[in-house]
């Protein structure tokens, strides 16, 4: 269960990051914008990692004595890219009006990854379900709490969120091949 926490959290960090981008362009009233990107990112969150679970079960009979070799290199390639990404400028710097529309393009955007990492809920020793519930949910706070900081202090911890999210990525990933 622990390491579905920091999965959650690690995975959450995409979505935090732009929210404390969208909460420092007060486009909205923080409430308002808290509640919207905490929906929209929190169930796509929540979604993603459950079709790459399911797609995942589906090709892991063929690959089951790589499947923690398989984990790894995708939960790599996700977090190297989120700590790429921490030193790249938030896509909420070209965002001119916050509408469900770019909601809808930030969520799927941000959730990509997910669907990958979704491989690594096959190995782990916790439902499906329970995992993205667990995911979706922490996405939520994560994202409400992102816009309420960055209305209040801007864009400094941005970056921070996203390379904290890739490190522990990797890290996870580098456990599934000990274990």
């Amino acid at each position: 269960m622990f390491e579905v926490l920091l999965l959650a959290v690690a995975l959450s960090m995409d979505a935090f990051a732009v929210s404390i981008g969208l909460g420092a362009k007060r486009q909205r009233s923080p409430l308002s914008l808290a509640l919207m990107a905490g929906i929209y990112f929190g169930l796509f969150q929540a979604l993603m990692p459950l079709i790459g679970y399911l797609g995942g079960k589906g090709v892991l009979g063929w690959i089951e004595a790589f499947a923690p070799w398989v984990a790894f290199l995708l939960l790599a390639l996700i977090g190297g890219k989120m700590i790429y990404e921490s030193f790249a400028e938030g896509v909420e710097e070209d965002i001119a009006h916050i509408t469900h529309r770019v909601m809808l393009m930030l969520a799927i955007a941000t959730s990509i990854d997910a669907m990958a990492a979704g491989f690594a809920l096959t190995l782990l020793d916790v439902g499906p379900i329970i995992a993205c519930l667990i995911i979706g949910v922490t996405t939520y706070l994560f994202s409400m709490l992102g816009v309420y900081i960055g209305a209040k202090s801007g864009t400094w911890l941005e970056s921070k969120a996203e390379l904290f999210g890739g490190v522990v990525l990797i890290l996870i990933g580098l456990n599934m091949l000990v274990n």
